[in-house]
């Protein structure tokens, strides 16, 4: 997979702090203050090339999940090819600032199945749904 650097000041590439990590940090292109309970798209610096059949979603990083600041995980598709931006929450009542350069997520890239919709969902099984295939009237009979 190709990633670019969009020319910033504070443009990072992702990193994997460990191997096995499942995503790698992304970083926070410019300063940003979220307000209270507010939304804001921060730029990462950062595109790619993201093979068909995969996409990219930005996660929280657990050090801001912990303050109250959520990751939107919206998935970036594979055919786009503009700069990444993490959507981030501010759940808190104090706004929030984010530093130029600072970790914002982790991209995690994920496979993707593509599914095909239809209105004929065909016969094989019918609509019952909670514990309509299960004992009834109780485990202990």
């Amino acid at each position: 997979m190709k990633i670019k650097l969009i020319p910033f000041d504070n443009c990072r590439l992702p990193k994997r702090e460990h191997y096995n990590d499942s995503g790698a940090d992304c970083f926070a292109a410019e300063d940003v203050i979220i307000p209270p309970h507010g939304v804001v798209k921060i730029p990462t610096g950062v595109g790619a090339k993201t093979p068909d059949g995969y996409d990219i979603v930005v996660h929280c990083k657990s050090g801001l999940s912990s303050q109250g600041i959520w990751a939107a995980n919206a998935p970036v598709d594979a055919g786009y090819r503009g700069e990444i931006h993490a959507i981030l929450y501010n759940t808190t009542d104090e706004p929030f600032k984010i530093i130029g350069g600072e970790k914002i997520g982790q991209f995690v890239v994920r496979p993707v199945v593509y599914a095909e919709f239809t209105y004929d969902l065909g016969n094989e099984r019918g609509s019952g749904a909670f514990g309509s295939t299960g004992k009834k009237g109780g485990y202990n009979e």
